[in-house]
C-alpha cells in the first residue's frame, strides 16, 4: 500500500515537532512555568495571525477544484474568525483589553513574516501548494493540544486553550484538510509535490518560531534610520 503523502509530510518535520513540544512556552502551559504576560502577548499576536490565516483559507477555497472543498474551506475560514476568536475574546475581556487594543497592536516580526508567507502562497500558488502551507497550523496545534491534555494545567486560561485544540470540534477540520490534501495530490507528479513539501516544512518552522517569538517577547529592532 502506498504511503499517504500527509504521512510523508509529518515524518519530514519530526525534529521540528519535537522542538515545539520541548519548547518552554509549550511545556510551560502545563507545568506552571509560563507567566501570564507572555501568554497574553502570544494571544494578541495569535489573534492578529488568525485574521491573515482565515483570509488565506478563503483564498484557497476560491481555487478549490471541487465545490465541496470550496464549501468546506469557506466554513473553516469562518470558524477561524468566529470560533477561535471567541476563545481569544474571552481571554481579552478578562484582561481588560478591547478589540481596538488587540487589533491596533503591530504584528511581531515573526507574525508578519509568517502571515506574509501564507498570504503569498494562497494568492499566487496553486490550490495544493496553499493547502500544504496551511496544514501545519491545523495539524501541529491539534497534536500539541492532545499531548498537553494528557497532563492538564492548573491555570484556567491555559486549560481552556488546551481543551480547544484537543477537542473533537477542532479535530474534525484537521482530519478533513489532511484527507483533502492527500486526495488533491493523488495525480501530481513528484516534481509538483516537491513544492508542497517545501511549503509544509517552512510553515512548520514558522510554528516553532511563533511560540519562540512570544516566549522571547520579540519586538522590532530599534529604528536607526528614521528618515526612511
Amino acid at each position: 500500500m502506498t504511503q499517504r503523502f500527509s504521512n510523508e509530510l509529518w515524518a519530514s518535520i519530526d525534529s521540528i515537532y519535537s522542538a515545539i513540544v520541548a519548547h518552554p512556552f509549550v511545556s510551560g502551559l502545563t507545568d506552571g512555568t509560563l507567566d501570564d504576560e507572555t501568554f497574553r502577548q502570544y494571544a494578541i499576536q495569535d489573534a492578529i495571525y488568525l485574521q491573515a490565516f482565515a483570509r488565506s483559507i478563503a483564498a484557497t477555497a476560491a481555487k478549490a477544484p471541487r465545490d465541496v472543498w470550496a464549501e468546506t474551506l469557506a466554513e473553516h475560514a469562518r470558524f477561524m474568525l468566529v470560533g477561535e476568536r471567541s476563545l481569544h475574546e474571552g481571554f481579552f475581556s478578562g484582561w481588560g483589553l478591547t478589540e481596538d487594543d488587540v487589533y491596533s497592536t503591530p504584528p511581531s516580526p515573526t507574525c508578519l513574516a509568517y502571515t506574509s508567507y501564507l498570504l503569498r502562497v494562497a494568492f499566487s500558488g496553486t490550490f495544493e501548494e496553499s493547502l500544504a502551507a496551511l496544514l501545519p497550523c491545523y495539524w501541529i496545534y491539534w497534536e500539541v493540544g492532545k499531548l498537553l491534555e494528557q497532563s492538564g494545567s492548573q491555570n484556567e486560561l491555559y486549560s481552556k486553550w488546551i481543551a480547544m485544540y484537543a477537542s473533537d470540534e477542532f479535530a474534525g477540520p484537521v482530519q478533513t484538510v489532511i484527507a483533502m490534501l492527500d486526495d488533491a495530490v493523488a495525480d501530481l507528479p513528484d516534481s509538483r509535490r516537491s513544492q508542497l513539501r517545501e511549503h509544509f516544512f517552512n510553515t512548520s518552522r514558522y510554528e516553532w518560531m511563533f511560540w519562540d517569538a512570544a516566549y522571547r517577547g520579540e519586538t522590532w529592532p530599534a529604528e536607526t534610520a528614521g528618515s526612511r
